[in-house]
């Protein structure tokens, strides 16, 4: 087994024993592309949320929130283009009846073409060509007769599209201006794998920045550094992402320019990010199948108004695999006390705990009874503080460590003396006494 599949095998173990992720319905053996997040999960999850809703929407004067509906108008997905395009090709295998995405097997033939008679991957029989096959997911809306097909979305963006209107009326915004969204969505993949990088179920974290035609370039390129930057602020070493100009043949039809941003992941280097020039096509689409304009008035003085439709450009952000990547850049092996310590080295912003305070001993009321005035009292400046009197001390270091906490706080009979408490970090097990009292801005400078 290689490095990088122990790695993979390591994170998975991991992110189960402390409660981060876990298959879901696992007691019933599990669901192929679903996952659950536990308490650290959702942790971790919000906390990289939070910090792109930060970078990218509260810290600039240009971008405006959005929460669209999962379930559309079915007109909307034949306006897109989804419900007749929204399709992978699908390849059989006559023995062991495994399917495989065609553009996903080794086989530069089969990648392109989908044709038939190259060996399944999995057992070596023959592979046949099975079907186009749409990954979304329908539903039905309504009761009996009256019932509507459509769909679970595939992607935000269409959300933010038919609403383009809507922000404009309501919010007057100047050009560019972008709109931005997290949310679930659904697409029914005919091989998930690679732990949560390929799933059925997932979030997006996407922006789609209306721009005047003859300036895409230069936003284009703002928007190209902004990612750079965000790998940066999680923790993403940059000789782990690469940057990739995607051919014109390989892109949509109707984007001039598209990079893949890709990490290494134990799987290989995939695509983590993406960031698409996608011109008028959606807007002008949807003012066409709708009758409704999605067009811009820009007022010219006394000669008038320019009335024209916007331009796109999209930074999309899969949570999942932002999540996986992170994971994969934080977790850390060293020799510390001549065992091998297993720790998660996460950016102290994106930490599901920020900080762990210990009694010495359980046992004992009076170093109970201050550690516990000493936490009640951080977690009002730091709300992310954890209580751990579970086990020795040792244990405790190495639970939190795990969970990527960056600080442990031990109160001892030395802290009944002196008002003093061991503080230990995370990445260096570095160990010093400080004062009580210094403890919360000492710590909220750091973490913060």
């Amino acid at each position: 087994m290689s490095d990088n599949l122990t790695k993979l095998d390591k994170i998975v173990s991991l992110a189960k024993r402390r409660g981060f992720v876990y298959q879901g319905s696992e007691i019933y053996g599990g669901f192929a592309g679903f996952w659950d997040y536990g308490h650290y999960g959702v942790e971790l999850k919000q906390n990289i949320e939070r910090l792109w809703w930060r970078m990218f929407v509260e810290e600039r004067n240009d971008m405006f929130k959005m929460d669209a509906a999962i379930i559309m108008n079915p007109a909307v997905w034949r306006a897109s283009g989804h419900a007749e395009g929204f399709s992978d090709p699908l390849v059989e295998c006559e023995k062991c009846k495994t399917r495989f995405r065609a553009d996903h097997l080794p086989s530069p033939r089969l990648r392109q073409a989908g044709v038939e008679g190259d060996a399944c991957p999995e057992c070596g029989g023959a592979l046949i060509r099975a079907e186009q096959f749409n990954m979304m997911f329908q539903t039905q809306v309504g009761a009996g007769k009256d019932s509507v097909t459509t769909y679970l979305r595939p992607e935000t963006a269409q959300g933010m599209f038919v609403n383009f209107k809507n922000t404009v009326d309501a919010l007057h915004p100047s050009l560019p201006f972008g709109i931005a969204q997290i949310g679930k969505a659904f697409r029914n993949e005919i091989a998930p794998r690679d732990f949560f990088f390929r799933a059925r179920e997932f979030s997006q974290m996407e922006v789609e920045y209306f721009v005047r035609e003859k300036e895409w370039k230069k936003h284009f390129e703002k928007w190209r550094k902004a990612v750079g930057e965000w790998c940066d602020a999680i923790g993403l070493s940059r000789e782990h992402v690469h940057e990739v100009e995607v051919a014109p043949e390989d892109r949509a039809h109707y984007s001039k320019r598209t990079i893949d941003f890709e990490y290494d992941f134990p799987h290989g280097r995939k695509e983590l990010y993406g960031l698409a020039y996608r011109g008028d096509f959606d807007l002008k689409n949807h003012s066409e199948a709708s009758g409704v304009p999605s067009t811009y008035h820009e007022e010219l003085g006394v000669s008038g108004k320019n009335i024209f439709i916007p331009h796109v450009i999209e930074p999309s952000f899969g949570l999942e695999r932002t999540i996986f990547a992170v994971l994969l850049d934080a977790y850390t092996e060293d020799n510390f006390g001549g065992e091998t310590r297993v720790y998660l080295k996460l950016k102290p912003v994106l930490a599901p705990v920020k900080a762990a305070v210990f009694p010495l001993l359980r046992n004992k009321p009076e170093l109970v009874k201050k550690a516990q005035k000493i936490y009640k009292s951080l977690r009002k400046k730091i709300p992310a503080t954890m209580w751990d009197d579970n086990g020795n001390i040792g244990k405790r270091y190495r639970r939190q460590d795990e969970i990527g906490t960056p600080y442990c706080i031990t109160i001892d009979f030395q802290t009944l003396e002196d008002d003093t408490v061991t503080l230990r970090d995370r990445d260096t097990g570095k160990q010093e006494r400080v004062a009580a009292k210094a403890l919360k801005k000492l710590l909220h400078k750091a973490i913060v």
